[in-house]
């Protein structure tokens, strides 16, 4: 098995329609998340730190972000040292590549993505900050590289495209495949403690956060029989993604060439 790498107060709001509790971390726990918004793409990125040793990891940055995000890193006086992405995305442009310039961190995506990256990562790996990890599930359908992150201590998850709040990745383009989604979820996601929190990669909605126990009972495409989520997803009709085109070639190599021109000048 792989291993990467060796306030805070958190309030995690159970959202299940089956409980009406607030889960929280203790006000003494070191574990610290932010769920950040990218409002062009209805991307969510997530920033999760060790308040003792102050390593810190970002999930899914897009480029257009990088600045606040790396500012948030320095407001909370953590040190970014790896960068993940959940798949190659095609619908904006990874901010991996500033990052790894601005913090001098790693960038860590799915062996299987196509993508370029400093480590790769297969299915049960951990990428570990400070004294927390999460396990790397590999979830493909929307793409082949689809990976999701689980942190069994905190209770949370993070699904990327593959699971969505009363949805899923699509599944017409790059390497999708509905039957592979439709198992990857029900075996690997589905298969999580009920209460396990999922944070998705986008939401068009308004909506933050979900959870198993929700998902297997409201989710209006996942949670039908095998042959019905084919059908509905082999008849979406979906209009071609606005910035796959520039967005993939960027993303093959962590958006190294996209890095905008005022690097220098830093934040």
């Amino acid at each position: 098995m792989f291993e990467v790498g060796k306030n805070v107060f958190l309030m995690l709001r159970q959202s299940s329609l089956f409980s009406s509790h607030v889960r929280y971390i203790s006000a003494s726990s070191n574990f610290i998340f932010r769920q950040l918004f990218d409002n062009i793409s209805s991307t969510y990125t997530y920033l999760l730190g060790d308040a003792d040793s102050k390593e810190c990891i970002i999930i899914d940055p897009v480029l257009e972000r990088v600045k606040r995000d790396f500012q948030l890193t320095k407001d909370l006086n953590l040190n970014l040292i790896f960068v993940v992405n959940t798949h190659m995305h095609a619908d904006h442009i990874t901010g991996s590549g500033y990052l790894k310039c601005l913090a001098g961190c790693k960038s860590i995506i799915s062996r299987t993505s196509g993508a370029q990256a400093d480590i790769y990562v297969d299915e049960g790996d951990y990428i570990r900050f400070g004294s927390h990890k999460i396990k790397v599930l590999s979830t493909p359908g929307h793409t082949n590289g689809c990976c999701s992150f689980y942190c069994q201590k905190q209770e949370i998850a993070f699904t990327g495209d593959a699971l969505l709040i009363r949805g899923c990745g699509r599944t017409d383009f790059q390497e999708g495949n509905p039957v592979t989604l439709y198992h990857s979820v029900h075996n690997k996601i589905f298969s999580l403690p009920l209460n396990t929190l999922l944070y998705p990669a986008h939401d068009y909605n308004g909506m933050t956060v979900t959870s198993v126990q929700e998902e297997k009972q409201f989710n209006p495409r996942l949670g039908k029989t095998l042959e019905e989520f084919v059908h509905i997803m082999n008849n979406l009709n979906l209009n071609y993604p606005k910035q796959i085109d520039k967005a993939l070639p960027a993303n093959r190599v962590c958006g190294l060439h996209e890095v905008p021109k005022d690097l220098n000048n830093g934040l």
